[in-house]
């Protein structure tokens, strides 16, 4: 059996993480042990989104965890930069990161103006690219390192591409950068995944979904608990992979979901994600 690396220790890089998945996974491995850096863009409270990166590693600290705030937007080489160094200077080294941050808007060829396309693939593909490249003289150096993307398994079916085709590019565009770094790390030890989930999750990106219904929807917390076991791996073994939620946790005994489900109340059907 693969050896599995504790979080002690360990820092964690984590992009968007002031609320939704990229703050779930923040306060789960801070529980377990990790030193979490909390990037985003949020640092004065949203007028409609809730959270800011202070008040997510406010949580954490709360919770017993060691975390920093650092204001970051992944789209500037800059304050990416700055972030990392950031990093290092307060947590000495940085173990893994965590590519969340992510743009998303469901809508045509048409209707997808090329200020919200550019914002996509700007945030989606390239933010992960930097802040994984940016990362990766400190990963070199770390034992058990590890590049999670929250990002789709590679599906080339048309039906996902033709409702809303520059969404779709950018997420697989994160997932191309899991299949090509996965290879080009593995003599480095640096463990290159993906991670999706099965269902909907109830996040504030959910709510700029026109028309779908909270109640079919799981909690970040499953994706928090299935990427804390995909972390713990021995990045030699584990690489090249693109997990989903459900199954991660399925593989490890899991076989009641029903504590992940956004509205416990409900008995309606849950619903499938994108790109499965």
């Amino acid at each position: 059996m693969a050896m599995t690396i504790p979080f002690r220790g360990r820092t964690a890089f984590i992009t968007g993480a002031s609320r939704g998945i990229g703050k779930a996974i923040a306060l789960r491995l801070a529980t377990e042990g990790a030193n979490v850096v909390v990037t985003g863009k949020t640092v004065e409270p949203h007028r409609t989104l809730p959270g800011t990166i202070h008040t997510a590693v406010d949580e954490i600290r709360a919770a017993g965890g060691s975390a920093i705030a650092i204001p970051m937007d992944v789209r500037d080489e800059a304050q990416v930069e700055t972030a990392v160094n950031r990093a290092i200077d307060r947590f000495g080294r940085i173990d893994i990161v965590v590519n969340n941050a992510s743009a998303i808007s469901l809508t045509g060829t048409a209707a997808t103006p090329m200020k919200r396309f550019d914002l996509m693939h700007q945030v989606n593909v390239r933010g992960t690219y930097l802040c994984t490249q940016k990362c990766l003289p400190h990963l070199k150096r770390a034992v058990g390192a590890h590049v999670l993307n929250v990002a789709p398994p590679l599906n080339f079916t048309p039906r996902w591409f033709a409702p809303h085709a520059a969404y779709s590019i950018s997420k697989y565009g994160m997932s191309l950068c899991v299949l090509g770094m996965a290879e080009e790390f593995r003599s480095d030890r640096i463990a290159v995944n993906a991670l999706w989930p099965r269902t909907i999750i109830d996040t504030a990106a959910l709510g700029l979904v026109p028309g779908v219904d909270r109640s079919r929807a799981r909690t970040p917390a499953i994706m928090a608990d299935a990427a804390c076991e995909i972390l713990t791996r021995d990045p030699i073994s584990c690489t090249g992979r693109f997990f989903v939620d459900e199954d991660v946790l399925r593989e490890v005994g899991v076989t009641d979901f029903s504590p992940y489900r956004a509205d416990p109340s409900s008995r309606e059907e849950l619903l499938d994600d994108l790109f499965l």
